[in-house]
């Protein structure tokens, strides 16, 4: 790579260098070089310590590599996090996460469990999340102070919602967030049709109508568990997937959240159409609502990135510990210890995601000219030791608390642990004060 031809405005010096594409690469003594939020710059140490910088910052006993992509969740459901938990997924929605939505949600509910989940997941090596949730004009607003990179879609379903009177105004408040945020470096805006089963097929059509207009992600939950597939080959004769297919949804804009129920003919569709699956195996295990056959759907060529799902059914943002669950998982299911090693897990949760989200010519790997949204992570700690594969060490032997630094698009929004744009005791007295709020009016 050759040299900037003007001084660099960041020059990081880690002990390993993973930068996922090319696939299953570990640079030892490697630097990278930011520019105008750009990387600019990646190789040896050597070649490294002869450039200008403005900074330098050497990173010893660290692995540095693309931030980490959550791609799914609902940020502002922080504020709900443990308060109904050890239950069937319908019963824990129906009677207790949507009672409690209908009381509570409004856009100082979202506004303070928005900055929440910002903060824990920049805590955590998240650069960039992928959001459904109410009120989503907040929540970007959220997005833009805090630094971080994030895809908001907007909650579609056929009945009203906190912020949308009806499915018209709620796909009205989506074209005119996606208008808006158009230009925007670091947000994206997606339709969010909720599921099959509070969608009518009208209303997916014209959402489908409207993202094609738009060139729009979709992001849907989709066969998150056996009852949804059953209920509808039992109402409509057939599964939601072949639904969605007709309907003309699948395609590389769809991210299909879930897929815990995966048929012969649903993979056909999935591999055929290019859809993405956004895999949350601690909130499936949570609810007990399946397991996605993340092995199965790799080796057929199916994108396959990871998300938390929200705090109220994992109870985490912890994409880390999300990624090494997901790895365990898939040897399981797939019943073979070779099934999604270390290194394609890591790829899962930064470049599959960027993918996923339609980012990934600006993010999800370390290559020249994409953005600098970079996680360094510690791995001097005694737990890690000895170090023969240090993404090895990092799935399977390390946590979020190894997290020291983070940077989205070059600036730096944590610094040794700390964050350096949000305010972690303020953050932590409001979300007390709202659980003491909901904790009081629910005995």
């Amino acid at each position: 790579m050759p040299k900037p031809a003007t001084p660099l405005d960041l020059l990081l010096l880690p002990d390993w260098l993973v930068p996922v594409e090319p696939a299953g690469v570990v640079l030892k003594d490697h630097g990278l070089g930011i520019r105008d939020g750009q990387i600019v710059f990646i190789g040896p140490r050597a070649e490294a310590e002869r450039l200008v910088a403005s900074e330098t910052r050497e990173l010893p006993g660290c692995l540095l590599s693309p931030g980490l992509i959550n791609a799914h969740g609902h940020a502002a459901m922080t504020l709900l996090r443990g308060l109904a938990d050890d239950l069937p997924l319908m019963t824990w929605l129906e009677e207790h996460i949507w009672p409690a939505e209908g009381r509570w949600v409004d856009e100082d509910f979202v506004r303070d469990g928005t900055d929440l989940a910002i903060a824990e997941q920049i805590k955590g090596g998240i650069t960039c999340f992928a959001d459904m949730y109410f009120f989503p004009k907040i929540a970007s607003e959220r997005v833009h102070n805090s630094g971080i990179r994030a895809q908001i879609a907007v909650p579609l379903l056929d009945f009203p919602i906190p912020g949308a009177r009806s499915t018209e105004e709620a796909l009205h408040l989506a074209i005119e967030l996606f208008g808006d945020l158009r230009h925007h470096p670091r947000i994206t805006v997606a339709m969010g049709p909720h599921a099959p089963y509070t969608v009518s097929d009208e209303n997916l059509e014209k959402i489908r109508v409207i993202a094609e207009e738009l060139d729009a992600p979709i992001h849907m939950h989709l066969h998150e568990t056996a009852f949804e597939v059953e209920q509808s080959l039992a109402t409509r004769g057939e599964r939601p997937l072949a639904r969605i297919a007709r309907l003309g949804l699948l395609g590389p804009r769809l991210q299909a959240v879930h897929m815990t129920q995966v048929s012969d003919e649903d993979l056909a569709l999935l591999v055929e159409s290019n859809t993405s699956v956004v895999h949350c195996p601690e909130s499936n295990l949570k609810l007990a609502s399946g397991f996605c056959p993340v092995e199965r759907l790799w080796q057929a060529g199916v994108n396959v990135a990871v998300g938390t799902d929200g705090a109220a059914s994992n109870n985490d943002l912890d994409l880390l510990g999300e990624t090494r669950t997901a790895a365990l998982l898939a040897k399981a299911v797939a019943g073979s210890a070779a099934a999604l090693d270390a290194h394609r897990a890591l790829r899962m949760a930064t470049l599959n995601g960027a993918r996923a989200l339609g980012l990934d010519a600006l993010t999800g790997s370390l290559e020249s000219g994409k953005a600098a949204d970079l996680v360094a992570f510690d791995l001097s700690g005694l737990a890690q030791q000895p170090i023969y594969d240090p993404v090895s060490q990092l799935i399977y032997a390390s946590g979020r608390d190894c997290v020291k630094h983070v940077w989205v698009a070059g600036k730096q929004l944590l610094d040794e642990r700390r964050l350096t744009r949000m305010d972690e005791q303020a953050l932590h007295a409001t979300a007390c004060a709202w659980g003491q709020r909901i904790a009081e009016r629910r005995e």
